[in-house]
């Protein structure tokens, strides 16, 4: 009998879930873009009343983590994201090119 594909990639998931749950608890804080980088004074945000589902690189203090997340805001150069692990919503500010759009 083989494995069951579905139930592998269950597995996966819920692996990745764990690690990135020690990470909020163990890592450091979310590490976010200061308002120096943002530069929020001298370009426009846009706000995104049907927020896209991304994938998207962030760090728990020095550690790197990829989470699904959604984007709901974004400037010329960054996008503000949310995402929930272990059910706490975590929102940050990181550059554009850490994310992904999802289908």
């Amino acid at each position: 009998m083989g494995t069951s594909k579905r139930l592998a990639e269950h597995y996966d998931l819920r692996a990745e879930e764990k690690q990135l749950e020690r990470y909020a608890k163990t890592a450091g804080s979310l590490q976010s873009l200061s308002d120096r980088e943002l530069a929020l004074d001298k370009q426009p945000m846009t706000v995104y009343p049907q927020p896209q589902r991304v994938k998207a690189w962030v760090r728990f203090g020095p550690q790197p983590a990829r989470v699904n997340a959604v984007l709901v805001r974004s400037t010329e150069t960054a996008v503000g994201i949310e995402f929930v692990i272990a059910e706490k919503t975590y929102r940050c500010w990181i550059w554009g090119n850490a994310v992904e759009l999802v289908g």
